[in-house]
């Protein structure tokens, strides 16, 4: 399942050329993996509240384009692989025009908080959005 989210670029975001910083790329990511599972229904403050987390274990990001001041940016996010404790997110940050800023792959892992762990995401969490589509 794919999941579009809209970000309007804030002019603290930009960098001493004007355009958005590269660092601040990775935070319009990880807004988007959010978002993608809030709409998935995918619970992550009770996940969180049960004992879990997801780090990022690995981000690829190719620069392709720059946003500026005033762009209306879109950002796909859909799972690529889903694994008994790890997975991995394709997103695309894109232009209203449809110019790619950024493509991205992005690896997590399940974790216990309590000693920091990789265990196997429990069933009440297992969702259809996480896992991949298969054509």
């Amino acid at each position: 399942m794919k999941v579009t989210t809209q970000i309007e670029v804030r002019s603290y975001e930009l960098d001493s050329y004007n355009h958005v910083n590269n660092a601040v790329y990775q935070n319009y990511l990880e807004h988007a993996r959010m978002d993608f599972l809030n709409k998935i229904g995918f619970r992550y403050n009770d996940f969180f509240n049960a004992g879990y987390i997801i780090p990022i274990t690995h981000i690829d990001i190719r620069y392709k384009a720059m946003a500026v001041l005033g762009d209306t940016l879109y950002v796909d996010s859909y799972p690529t692989l889903l694994k008994t404790v790890h997975g991995a997110f394709h997103q695309t940050i894109r232009k209203a025009d449809g110019t790619v800023c950024i493509e991205a792959d992005v690896e997590w892992c399940i974790v216990r908080k309590e000693d920091g762990h990789p265990t196997k995401l429990p069933d009440e969490f297992m969702v259809d959005g996480l896992k991949p589509e298969t054509n």
